[in-house]
């Protein structure tokens, strides 16, 4: 976990940012974690962790990128566990399972991919989900370029009636376990 900064610069001039206890605390959850060979915390829980914003707290885009380092320590140690384990073809034939659902979602007609909340409800815009599934789509079928930081980053204007943010999310921590995977 070397190269991993112990404090974060701050925001300015009253801007938000992340709490530095609650990332302070993470960070060092995290380390300790990392350190034993049989901690509980997994790539995706770093990857669906999220701090309370304060005025003057640590800069965002600073966290975030060490979140990112983390996230891929974490994921390559889960893969060389997992083919330790149970074997590289077993590991592959797991990915491979997971990019097949994961296309078979994505293969779905505009406006279809997935449930709409009701119309008095807010969900992630139909228009830049659609938009970012067809990019996402050609990563797996002509090997679009596709960085795993822009599926990590991505996000979605909130639209009345659009589609169930939680089956999104699902998807997109899916993409990102798959592009993990296969580094």
């Amino acid at each position: 976990m070397a190269g991993m900064p112990s404090t974060f610069p701050r925001e300015r001039n009253r801007r938000l940012g992340y709490d530095p206890q609650e990332v302070d605390h993470f960070i060092a959850v995290a380390r300790a974690e990392f350190d034993r060979r049989d901690g509980q915390l997994r790539s995706s829980h770093i990857r669906q962790t999220a701090f309370t914003m304060r005025r003057g707290g640590y800069a965002t885009a600073a966290v975030d990128a060490a979140l990112e380092r983390l996230e891929d320590a974490f994921a390559v140690r889960e893969r060389e566990t997992a083919v330790r384990t149970g074997g590289e073809r077993a590991y592959y034939a797991s990915t491979r399972q997971l990019a097949k659902e994961i296309i078979g979602r994505l293969e779905r007609p505009d406006g279809k991919r997935f449930d709409r909340v009701g119309f008095s409800r807010i969900g992630y815009s139909v228009t830049d989900v659609d938009g970012f599934a067809r990019e996402a789509r050609a990563y797996f079928e002509d090997g679009s370029h596709v960085p795993v930081e822009r599926v990590r980053g991505i996000a979605f204007r909130p639209k009345r009636g659009g589609y169930n943010e939680a089956q999104v999310d699902l998807l997109i921590d899916g993409l990102v376990e798959t592009m993990l995977a296969v580094r």
